[in-house]
């Protein structure tokens, strides 16, 4: 999800251009002008939201107060909550949408191999590198986007360590949605596995559930995800965790050829869609990814397997989706429900009165769902 194309400025006399790009699709501002130190939060906030690029050749710590500074104006008029659950999601996105499309015209300049030549900036070349691969020409970001690839770059170093692999750590790429929520790996972790030797981690994003599965004993598994940087990630991760030679990562396609006797998959768990490369992992429009895995696993389980979709009931408290439509979409597959086990989130924003969305967050279950050919 990434936006390409070419803005134009002037400083002083000089007409000068580069090459967008957006990792959330953000179109190319048409005007951009530049804006340093001497640039107020109330100037730089008017023309934001007229639609306005602000190219920052000033002090890089000076970009950030005056992001936060934009930040705070914007949400002095989040809304509150809807007259109903959906309504309130419905605000709550729209509003994220504004927030992110005026916040990421704050704009810096990338040049020929990556650098910021910004007073106090950081080194950036390997983390834009990762993100965006090797330097083709001066770039301009927006500063949001930017700070949100050095913070990847941190992740990747440090990693996410996950309890149910002893204690390894996953390590995210840039792009991957990274296993913070351990509940749904749990879940993967505790259940009873079926008889059989092969696999299918569908969606595999960094490789956690595949890795947590040849932990436990499964002798050949193939993961697949859409994207490429997540097949690259849990190709890392797998390579780190000494597990490559017994998990295959393909893709595009969701599922590969042949059978298994076990297939996962953790959809992403809400049916909307995504405004960025990241949020890729939690929305998907209309269930799509959801749809697709119940429809093909009569083709890929073996006579005798069993198919486990985690999946959070997040969408229904927020009435995305019903309980009666899921079972619906199961039913339709030709498939029935051996079993279900939940577990109640334990990530923050669960217990955030604050959060226009709390009730439904606080009344959450995410579940592994047990199901069988008829």
């Amino acid at each position: 999800m990434s936006a390409t194309s070419t803005v134009h400025w002037t400083e002083e006399t000089t007409s000068l251009s580069a090459r967008w790009h957006s990792e959330s699709a953000l179109p190319a501002p048409r005007r951009v002008v530049v804006a340093d130190d001497r640039t107020s939060a109330v100037t730089a906030h008017r023309l934001a939201c007229e639609g306005t690029g602000l190219l920052w050749r000033g002090d890089f710590h000076g970009a950030r107060q005056l992001l936060r500074a934009l930040e705070r104006r914007i949400d002095r008029k989040a809304p509150g909550p809807g007259p109903t659950p959906a309504e309130t999601f419905r605000l709550q996105r729209r509003f994220r949408a504004h927030r992110a499309r005026v916040l990421g015209r704050l704009l810096l300049l990338l040049e020929q191999n990556h650098t910021l030549t910004l007073r106090r900036a950081p080194d950036v070349r390997t983390a834009c590198t990762d993100a965006y691969g090797p330097p083709a020409g001066p770039t301009v970001v927006p500063l949001r986007e930017l700070l949100g690839v050095l913070g990847a770059r941190q992740w990747r170093e440090r990693g996410v360590e996950v309890p149910a692999l002893g204690g390894a750590r996953i390590h995210p790429h840039y792009g991957v949605f990274a296993p913070v929520r351990g509940e749904y790996v749990d879940l993967v972790a505790q259940a009873s596995l079926p008889a059989g030797a092969t696999a299918f981690d569908l969606g595999t994003g960094t490789g956690v559930l595949a890795a947590v599965l040849a932990r436990r004993g499964i002798e050949r598994l193939t993961a697949t995800d859409l994207s490429a940087r997540a097949r690259a990630c849990a190709r890392d991760n797998l390579h780190r965790l000494g597990l490559a030679d017994r998990i295959t990562v393909t893709g595009p396609d969701l599922f590969p050829p042949g059978r298994a006797h076990l297939v996962v998959c953790n959809p992403p768990w809400l049916p909307a869609r995504p405004t960025s490369t990241l949020e890729q992992g939690v929305y998907d429009p209309g269930g799509t990814m959801l749809h697709a895995f119940l429809s093909g696993l009569t083709d890929h389980l073996e006579p005798v397997g069993e198919a486990w979709l985690v999946l959070s009931d997040l969408a229904e408290h927020l009435g995305l989706r019903t309980r009666t439509e899921l079972l619906t979409a199961i039913d339709t597959a030709g498939l029935r429900v051996l079993s279900r086990t939940g577990t109640r989130p334990r990530h923050p924003r669960a217990a955030d009165s604050a959060d226009p969305l709390h009730a439904a967050r606080a009344a959450e279950v995410t579940s592994l769902w047990r199901l069988a050919p008829r």
